[in-house]
């Protein structure tokens, strides 16, 4: 009795081709990041060698861009829903509040920590209950709320800055800004955070039900996806980020003041769009926010180091950003066809 075995077509470079198309289409937003990113620091570290070679300027950097990179990463997973929060610098200042109220009523910097990140998830709430309850935008509800959480900050503190005590800054040196293995802490709950939000967006049926409503809202309510459920628990989460890095922030300080936060808007934006996530919705990658807001927040000390004046930086930016977007675009045009 004769078998037939059926043989393997043999591996031809047009298969080979054919799996490299794939992957560079599957990741041409991390491609086109990560060459703007090694561009610009090797643009840096040949014209400021001094600066760019020694591990100063990085430490600062492990400080300082996870303010607002941490919420960025947030962001993120809202935006590729297909809404978007500007209320947020708002939020890092009002949950201290509720830390400064807690803490020095009581003492405890525990109560007043958690205080701080229950009164931002509650704000984000808020905006996820607007938003998808009564139908507003969430564009110009969050610009509302921006104003109303900022105005009800300065109300609450008679607009008056506090300083921590030096109990909250010992507390904080161990759990928020010290060190862990000489690394900053500011860095090592941006990287925790970035992985946890990668598996929320991969691994887990919310960052599942975010693709589809940001894809196609129409097809997610077709499908069953609790779309309300969702985004409003995207909102929580992005107010949630915003108290813990306000937090992070004070304490770095010692000082909660009521502007707290000015300033993070525009670079936690464009570190999500540079980072590759679309602006309608859909599609986004973790690991760009990530590099991007390290791209965004290293511009301006970089600018500094290499001897230009510090108002180069908003053309520098500019530049920066219209080119990742650039390359961007071609990539995943260039890998999709």
């Amino acid at each position: 009795m004769t078998t037939l075995v059926r043989e393997r077509p043999p591996v031809t470079g047009r298969r080979s081709g054919w799996n490299v198309r794939r992957w560079a289409t599957a990741w041409s937003s991390q491609l086109g990041i990560t060459a703007a990113f090694a561009v610009v620091w090797l643009v840096f570290t040949v014209l400021a060698p001094a600066t760019f070679l020694g591990s100063r300027i990085y430490v600062s950097y492990a400080q300082t861009v996870p303010y607002f990179g941490i919420t960025a990463l947030a962001l993120t997973m809202l935006i590729i829903a297909g809404d978007i929060d500007l209320s947020f610098p708002a939020v890092f200042a009002l949950g201290m509040v509720g830390y400064v109220a807690v803490e020095h009523t009581t003492g405890n910097v525990t109560l007043g920590l958690l205080t701080a990140l229950a009164i931002g998830a509650a704000a984000g709430l808020i905006n996820g209950v607007f938003v998808t309850v009564f139908g507003i935008p969430a564009l110009v509800l969050t610009i509302g709320t921006q104003f109303l959480y900022r105005g009800l900050t300065l109300v609450l503190v008679n607009g008056k800055s506090y300083t921590l005590t030096e109990t909250s800054g010992t507390v904080a040196s161990r759990l928020l800004v010290g060190r862990f293995l000489g690394i900053p802490m500011q860095f090592v709950w941006f990287a925790v955070l970035a992985v946890v939000c990668w598996i929320l967006l991969y691994r887990h049926r919310l960052g599942h039900n975010a693709h589809v409503i940001g894809d196609n809202s129409q097809a997610a309510a077709l499908m069953g996806v609790p779309i309300a459920r969702t985004r409003m628990i995207l909102f929580l989460l992005t107010g949630l980020a915003a108290a813990f890095a306000g937090a992070m922030n004070s304490f770095a300080v010692l000082n909660f003041y009521p502007g707290q936060g000015d300033g993070y808007l525009l670079p936690a934006l464009a570190a999500v769009f540079v980072g590759g996530t679309s602006v309608f919705g859909g599609r986004g990658t973790v690991w760009g926010t990530f590099i991007g807001a390290f791209l965004i927040g290293g511009i301006e000390a970089g600018i500094v180091a290499v001897g230009l004046e510090e108002f180069y930086s908003q053309l520098l930016y500019g530049c920066i950003i219209t080119a990742a977007i650039t390359i961007h675009a071609v990539l995943q045009r260039r890998f999709s066809h």
